[in-house]
């Protein structure tokens, strides 16, 4: 069994994502509950897991930025992703109505997502932030506590044994988050990996960033994301994180060859395959 460390508590997102991952593979993961992002980084190093799942950016809410900074900090290579919808679902213990809830807990970003559900279909419930979605849904499972309800995932309500009282209350359906996928056992032919996740800085001079961006251009690099973040103690210098996708491993490499003698600390975060 595969122990895969995860930012938050079984039931979560992030198990979802680890699920959805490696469920090519055939396996469930043993998940390894972690408080922070780098206590996830921490398990790695230490050996307590095999592997790691960790949030980047989401369509409603945009990117971590601690997360990106995470990426540079620590020397892990990125092995996949996930795109993941989340929704949202509100779960109580069995045999209660709507009505019976007076209280729900959940993640504050859970409560953001939720808010207009509440405040149309029933305002008299107060929304209390908690530490975690699934984390809530457990507190409830396992000291039966009746009139409050949780906002978690499905996985969250079938692992505690709670019922679903309404599915997929957020606000906006078209609500993704993107997992990285932290795995050195992942090996993947050349061939098949088609995104790379990088990460430099820039001479502070005019046009630099253009520059690159024409010459990625012209080696038919498709930039779907870029980052930027201050460099401490430089002013007015960033480092840029960079997701590329290409069909020709070939023009990748002579892209990064290109590239290379105008841009400073180049680091490849990861070479992938991106997620369908």
């Amino acid at each position: 069994m595969k122990r895969v460390a995860i930012q938050g508590y079984k039931g979560c997102f992030h198990e979802q994502a680890a699920r959805q991952f490696y469920a090519q593979s055939g396996f469930v993961p043993d998940i390894v509950e972690c408080d922070t992002f780098e206590d996830l980084y921490r398990a790695l190093s230490e050996g307590r897991a095999d592997a790691a799942v960790m949030a980047i950016e989401n369509t409603v809410s945009g990117g971590l930025i601690h997360n990106f900074e995470l990426l540079r900090k620590y020397d892990r290579k990125v092995k996949g992703e996930v795109y993941l919808r989340i929704e949202q679902n509100l779960m109580a213990l069995p045999g209660q109505s709507l009505r019976d809830i007076v209280e729900v807990r959940t993640h504050y970003m859970a409560i953001n997502q939720t808010r207009d559900f509440f405040e149309k279909e029933c305002p008299w419930i107060k929304l209390v932030e908690s530490e975690d979605t699934a984390k809530s849904a457990a507190e409830i499972a396992e000291d039966g506590i009746r009139g409050v309800g949780a906002v978690a995932s499905s996985l969250a309500a079938e692992l505690y044994g709670l019922e679903i009282l309404r599915r997929s209350i957020e606000t906006y359906k078209q609500n993704f988050t993107r997992f990285l996928i932290f795995d050195d056992a992942v090996e993947l032919p050349e061939a098949a990996v088609d995104k790379a996740s990088l990460c430099f800085t820039l001479p502070h001079k005019p046009g630099s960033l253009a520059h690159i961006l024409t010459i990625l251009s012209f080696y038919d690099m498709n930039l779907t994301r870029i980052q930027s973040l201050p460099i401490p103690g430089r002013e007015w210098q960033y480092f840029f994180y960079a997701d590329i996708k290409f069909e020709d491993p070939l023009r990748y490499h002579q892209a990064l060859s290109a590239v290379r003698p105008l841009i400073e600390d180049l680091a490849v975060l990861g070479e992938y395959k991106a997620a369908i």
